[in-house]
This record gives structure tokens, C-alpha cells and sequence, in this order.
């Protein structure tokens, strides 16, 4: 297990590269098992995530290969079960159901477990399958999926928490081979859930009205091969747009996409920080008093709850009392504690962060929860008072590519060190 250790007060100017998209890649990569044919991804991360869903791939029977952030994979014959020790490493396994089901009209696979960040059950995903026609059987922690024949249904997918991103894309993957055609209601909005509409819309399929709340499908008999490049993530690029914001001096932020991070950029906006878009680019401008903020978290293309940790960690040091409210996990605030431990003043009442800024913070060991919660415990790093070490930091190993390395070309910091 690495831990990282980050000394704080080094001021960071310069241009940093955004990777491809971890939650458009997962599931763009299930996806290729709807076709025998081969299909060429581009700019795939270099994630934890990214190697256990091509494990997983491989697993079920494809031939995979990567080379420089490009994955070739080929499925001419596929299994249609993937154990549970295959799938435990990562909740975003379960997104090989709607592809299985659709080709080979059963699939098998573990159920995800708990997740620190609360309860993120896939009834969802398993009564879109219904819907389609499948039956369903949950049985030794493993849920079964089987379908003689699916069919295109009026499917609503929003939950009480809003839309569900793998939800959609689980059942938009299934359907494509389905007969007839499907509607999801009160589908998932990201551009994530646009980018695989339009993976498999390459492929062959017919779907409209991806990025929206209403999308169709309409079945077709087979898939064929392709190539796609993953769109930038706006989550790995809001993270670096607050890194700027706490202690740039001007930060550029390449191949982004800025429509993506509209909210994310507004609200630092809202704080006064200035931010300049051009097309494939993004520069923030530090600024020496911000204003405190009020956030809520809602699905897209409301504020991100995978910023909500982040943007803690920038109003740590705001002057003034900030809120940041948290709607979609509201049990979302495991890394709280740990910022307390550095200095930082916040209370929580049910679902909300209140933050009180401090004058300053001290570094701490600190020990990360989550995958989001660990980034802001590095952002916390660079604007504390000497040395602040993060543990357990395999969690931003899921979804950032080299985060480290990348903030110190920026000018952090930053020492990974073997335990």
C-alpha cells in the first residue's frame, strides 16, 4: 500500500493534460462485448478500475490488448458469468449485465458490496431488465439474469435519489439488441451516458435523445466493430480546477470539454475566481480572497456530488461561512473528519457541511475513505502548513491517472513512498 505526502505552500502555474473519462471508459469497454467484431478504444486512463474491468473481459472470454492508451478488445465468444472474485474490486463490474443480457440473453454476476459513500443498491438496473422481459433471480450473492427473448418496454429509471448513470447505461446496452423499441424515462443526463450512446450508435445501434431525460432505442439484430475515443474527465479536470483555485498562481487545464464543467466552473466563478474557456482548454487565475459559497449536489447538469469532497476542501480556507449540501449520497462525508484532523472548521447537520473558514491548516496523517474524499485530502495538502500524508491512497489510484506526478509538473510537492 503507497501513501502520499504532500508538502504544502508551493505555488502551481502551468498546463496539465486531462485524461479520458474513468466512468465513460468502464462501461464503454463492457459494451464491446455486444459485437463478435473488434472494437479499438482511444484514450483509455491508466486507472485501478480501467485494469480490473479488462480482467473481467478477459475473464469472460475476450481477447484483450493495450498499448499506450489505446485498448483493443475482441469477443467472438464470451462467457456469461463473472464471479465474485473477479467483480469485488470495483462496484462498476455489475455494467457487464445489460451487455451479456443483450447478446446472450443471460448473464450472471456478483452482486457489487457496500460502498463507504452509502447504499447503491441496482434495483434500478434489474427492473429495466424486467421490463425488457427478463427474469430475475438473486441467489448466493450472485443475481441472474435470463431472457428467451427481450422486448422494447417503457422503462422509468429515476430513483429517489434522481436518475442512475450505470442504471441507464446497463439497460441501454441491453436494449439495443432487444426487439421493438425502448423509451427510458427520467434517464441519466451525463455526457458519460452520451459518450456510450454514441460508442454504441458507432456499433451500429439506433439511439436517440442521449444527454436528455427521455432516451429511445430502437432494437437492431447486430453490432459490428469500431473505434472511439473516451471524452476527457470533467470530474479528474474539476479536481484540477480546484487544485488552481487553492493555491495557483494560473493553472491550464488541456483537452477539456467546458460545456461539461459549466456548473463546476460557475460556482468558482461565484467564489471570484476567473476563469477563461476556449475550446479544448480552461485557465483558472488565483485569487486572494474568495467568497464563501452555498452548493447542493444534483445529478447533470446540477453540481457534481464527485466535487462536493473537493470543493470542501477549497472552502476549508474561505473566509466566511460556506454550505455545501449533499442530495444524492447523503451519507457522503467520510473525509469531514479527516479535514477536521488538519485544522478545518466544519459541522455536519444531516445532509449538510457547514464550513467555517480558518485561517490556516496544519499537516496531519490523514487516512482517505473514497476515491473523491482522497483527492480532497491531497487538495487540502497543498494550501496546509507542512507535511500532510494520505493513506490508503489505492482509492485515488481508481480514478485519477498519476494525480501526483501531475501536480508536481504543475510545481507541488508530492512524494509517493511504499509502505
Amino acid at each position: 500500500m503507497d501513501k502520499i505526502l504532500v508538502h504544502g505552500g508551493r505555488p502551481l502555474s502551468g498546463a496539465v493534460n486531462i485524461s479520458g473519462s474513468k466512468n465513460s471508459a468502464l462501461p464503454i469497454l463492457a459494451a464491446t462485448l455486444l459485437t463478435k467484431d473488434e472494437c479499438v478504444i482511444h484514450h483509455v486512463p491508466d486507472l485501478s478500475d480501467v485494469h480490473y474491468m479488462l480482467q473481467i473481459l478477459h475473464h469472460l472470454g475476450a481477447s484483450v490488448e493495450r498499448a499506450s492508451g489505446t485498448v483493443t478488445v475482441k469477443a467472438e465468444k464470451v462467457k456469461t458469468e463473472a464471479p465474485y472474485d473477479i467483480v469485488r474490486k470495483m462496484r462498476a463490474s455489475v455494467c457487464v449485465l445489460g451487455p451479456l443480457l443483450g447478446r446472450e440473453k443471460e448473464a450472471t454476476v456478483s452482486l457489487p458490496g457496500g460502498c463507504v459513500i452509502g447504499d447503491r443498491p441496482i434495483d434500478l438496473h434489474l427492473r429495466g431488465f424486467e421490463a425488457l422481459g427478463a427474469a430475475i433471480r438473486v441467489q448466493g450473492g450472485d443475481v441472474k439474469v435470463l431472457a428467451p427473448t427481450l422486448k422494447g418496454a417503457v422503462i422509468p429509471l429515476r430513483g429517489k435519489f434522481g436518475s442512475t448513470v450505470l442504471g441507464t447505461d446497463n439497460v441501454m446496452m441491453a436494449a439495443v439488441l432487444a426487439d421493438g423499441t425502448t423509451v427510458i424515462d427520467g434517464a441519466a443526463e451525463e455526457p458519460e451516458v452520451v459518450d456510450l450512446a454514441n460508442f454504441l450508435n458507432k456499433m451500429g445501434a439506433k439511439i436517440e435523445g442521449a444527454g436528455t431525460r427521455r432516451i429511445i432505442i430502437e432494437g437492431v439484430k447486430e453490432l459490428h466493430g469500431t473505434e472511439h475515443e473516451v471524452i476527457p474527465d470533467r470530474i479528474e479536470a474539476g479536481t484540477f480546477l480546484v487544485a488552481g483555485a487553492i493555491c495557483g498562481k494560473e493553472v491550464t487545464l488541456k483537452r477539456v470539454e467546458p460545456e461539461h464543467l459549466h456548473c463546476i466552473a460557475t460556482a468558482l466563478e461565484r467564489a471570484g475566481y476567473r476563469i477563461e474557456s476556449k475550446k479544448k482548454t480552461m485557465t483558472i487565475f488565483g485569487n486572494g480572497d474568495p467568497k464563501p459559497l452555498e452548493l447542493v449536489t444534483e445529478p447533470y447538469p446540477g453540481f457534481p456530488t464527485d466535487m462536493q469532497a473537493q470543493m470542501c476542501a477549497l472552502l476549508c480556507k474561505t473566509k466566511g461561512i460556506s454550505t455545501i449540501t449533499e442530495n444524492i449520497f447523503p451519507q457522503r462525508f467520510m473525509h469531514v473528519s479527516e479535514l477536521k484532523r488538519m485544522g478545518a472548521n466544519i459541522n455536519l447537520e444531516n445532509a449538510t457541511a457547514i464550513i467555517n473558514g480558518v485561517e490556516s491548516l496544519s499537516g496531519a496523517p490523514v487516512m482517505a475513505s473514497d476515491l473523491r474524499a482522497s483527492a480532497a485530502l491531497v487538495l487540502a495538502g497543498l494550501h496546509a502548513d507542512g507535511v500532510t500524508e494520505v493513506n490508503r491512497v489505492y482509492h485515488i489510484d481508481r480514478g485519477y491517472e498519476m494525480i501526483d506526478d501531475k501536480l508536481n509538473a504543475l510545481g507541488a510537492e508530492i512524494e509517493r513512498v511504499k509502505v
